[in-house]
């Protein structure tokens, strides 16, 4: 008996030890993604301004102007992979990516599952809705439909604080914003920067709440524990600050979308410093 015993917790043991190897998040550290010559970047494909994928079939935006530098200035080259809301920790956990640059808001929910490096951005919610049927306070979405993306901040937000508001989630933002245009919801919450931008475009809408919730930052993020890249990042932040490099990245990749009179301090963040 005490030999078939200690036999069970052995093979107990061997298993907690494996399930527990398993469970452990990978990642490559930076020595290792310098020696590959590449660097993962998991960014949007289908937000714009800040992340999509132009008509000739390239990553463009004002995330992606950031992620080229990045890999610019580690001497190595660049693959985006395309990510949703909803799945930015599990790239990371599961190491199909080194770096979210995904327009990612720092939560306390989230930093217990990722490392966020400094700020570059900061922003709040918006909402945006058919000018016709104007929402100018939450109150306004009570008992009707508004349109949401998994995993983000705005679909926290009214789950928790607006539980009569009827949440209509979809995957991609493309997808919401096609609902959106197809009259499925009254409106559609994301953060503000990119309603703002959004209903420039698209004439007959427009954003009625323009802040909502607090201000939040917005940062890279790396898998929980890879503190070699997260130093480094870090770093890069802090010189590329000293050039006023997101500043160029605003008038790159989001001035002619805002317009000539807005305001680039309203969104960036230099040398990780709010």
């Amino acid at each position: 008996m005490k030999r078939n015993f200690k036999t069970i917790i052995a093979v107990a043991l061997v298993a907690l030890t494996s399930v527990s190897a398993f469970a452990k998040p990978k990642f490559r550290t930076l020595d290792q993604i310098k020696k590959s010559g590449t660097i993962k970047i998991a960014v949007f494909s289908d937000k714009k301004p800040f992340g999509y994928v132009d008509e000739y079939g390239k990553y463009q935006g004002y995330d992606v102007y950031f992620g080229n530098r990045i890999a610019k200035d580690l001497g190595v080259k660049v693959k985006y992979v395309p990510v949703e809301a909803a799945a930015r920790v599990e790239v990371l956990e599961t190491g199909k990516v080194d770096l979210v640059l995904a327009n990612f808001t720092v939560t306390p929910a989230r930093a217990e599952k990722v490392d966020f490096a400094l700020p570059y951005m900061k922003c709040a919610l918006g909402v945006v809705s058919n000018e016709k049927d104007l929402i100018t306070k939450p109150e306004d979405l009570n008992g009707k439909t508004l349109i949401v993306s998994k995993g983000t901040t705005a679909e926290t937000y009214f789950t928790e604080n607006y539980p009569k508001v009827n949440l209509l989630k979809f995957d991609q933002y493309s997808e919401a914003y096609n609902a959106l245009l197809d009259g499925r919801g009254v409106g559609l919450s994301t953060d503000n920067t990119e309603v703002l931008a959004w209903a420039i475009e698209n004439p007959g809408f427009s954003v009625g709440i323009e802040s909502l919730g607090s201000l939040d930052t917005i940062a890279p993020a790396v898998t929980k524990g890879n503190t070699s890249l997260l130093n480094w990042i870090n770093a890069e932040i802090e010189a590329l600050g000293k050039e006023n490099f997101f500043h160029a990245d605003y008038e790159a990749t989001l001035r002619a979308v805002y317009g000539p009179k807005s305001d680039a301090d309203s969104l960036v963040v230099e040398g990780g410093k709010l």
